[in-house]
């Protein structure tokens, strides 16, 4: 390991060298210049296993550099000597708090230094072991997550598969839907894997509606008001369906499938919440549902435009919708419109023969 040893004082570096020397595995590196020390340090952080400052340089002292180096990545908890003629108790505690771990009062001899820098490296290089052992787990952690989260995608696949055969626009609409839903958790700022677990919990949030029998589901005209109600019971049968899952996106899932067509002003259903007492990831997909069911086609309407659609949006904030949501989904309007345009010219495109 490299150890870093900052003096002004030239003949003061060559004694501390000199005694480093005969320490295995120990690679001196003398300056006299503190921010040529820190740009060492910058460069080759990985390998420094202790860090030797004089206190007394003129334009940055031993404490000065020491804070300076505790900013450098890689050197926070690299362990740092500070050599002084001083003893002053109060000297030693403005060090400490500096980040110093040792100190070596001057004159101190060969045997002393190397001593005390044996001990360090050590404790240098326990801290390497501990740290790279904590990535590796890391590493095995989120690879195991990672492996959680495909069988969670396959399950969901599957089940959203055998939605498709009861409605041929399901498997589409869902797809756009979890779009909409990644762009709004993204705008509210939310981490990435907060948004990828909603968006994939999203796609579930008309599982409801396998239960719902064709002659409704598939008719083409307005719904009586009979069928309406049963209808609208899609939303608490998917929370049944999903519920009481140990999987964290299968409860998200079944949240988001019971509170998606809970309305802001209290008039959705199947609870009558209101405000923010309705889940903000049912919250997130009423939108991303209701604007994707304008601008597709169905049975019984036309598609919307664009604008139109994102005309009732606007309308509507404060009354169906959150208006923290719809201004969180209408500043990616860019990426939006590039969906639907890409959705316009799929639909356009020729059929291979």
């Amino acid at each position: 390991m490299l150890a870093l040893v900052l003096d002004d004082a030239e003949m003061n570096n060559l004694v501390m060298v000199a005694s480093l020397r005969p320490l295995a595995g120990c690679l001196p590196h003398a300056f006299t210049v503190p921010a040529e020390a820190l740009a060492f340090a910058e460069a080759r952080a990985s390998e420094i296993g202790v860090v030797i400052t004089d206190y007394e340089m003129p334009g940055m002292n031993g404490i000065e550099f020491i804070r300076a180096a505790r900013l450098v990545p890689g050197l926070a908890h690299v362990p740092t000597v500070m050599v002084t003629s001083h003893d002053q108790r109060s000297l030693r505690r403005e060090a400490l708090e500096a980040g110093a771990t040792d100190f070596l009062t001057k004159p101190a001899d060969a045997v002393e230094i190397r001593a005390r820098v044996t001990n360090l490296l050590a404790l240098s290089e326990a801290h390497r072991v501990q740290r790279d052992h904590a990535a590796q787990l890391a590493r095995e952690v989120a690879a195991a997550v990672a492996l959680v989260e495909e069988r969670e995608r396959e399950i969901v696949s599957t089940l959203m598969r055998a939605a498709e055969h009861r409605d041929s626009d399901t498997g589409d609409h869902i797809a756009r839907v979890s779009a909409y839903v990644g762009l709004i958790a993204e705008a509210m700022g939310m981490s990435p894997a907060e948004h990828r677990h909603l968006a994939l919990a999203a796609t579930m949030h008309d599982v409801g509606k396998i239960a719902v029998p064709d002659a409704i589901l598939l008719k083409p005209g307005a719904l009586t008001p009979e069928e309406r109600r049963e209808m609208e019971t899609h939303a608490e049968r998917g929370r049944r369906i999903l519920g009481g899952s140990a999987s964290p996106v299968m409860r998200l899932a079944a949240e988001i499938a019971g509170s998606h067509h809970e309305r802001w002003d209290g008039a959705g259903y199947p609870y009558g919440l209101k405000g923010e007492t309705i889940p903000l990831a049912g919250r997130i997909v009423a939108v991303a549902d209701v604007f994707d069911a304008l601008t597709s086609e169905r049975p019984y309407k036309q598609a919307w435009s664009p604008e139109r659609a994102r005309q009732h949006l606007i309308e509507n904030a404060g009354a169906h919708f959150d208006p923290a949501v719809v201004s969180a989904f209408l500043s990616r309007w860019p990426q939006v419109e590039a969906n639907l345009h890409l959705r316009t010219a799929e639909r356009a495109a020729p059929v291979a023969a």
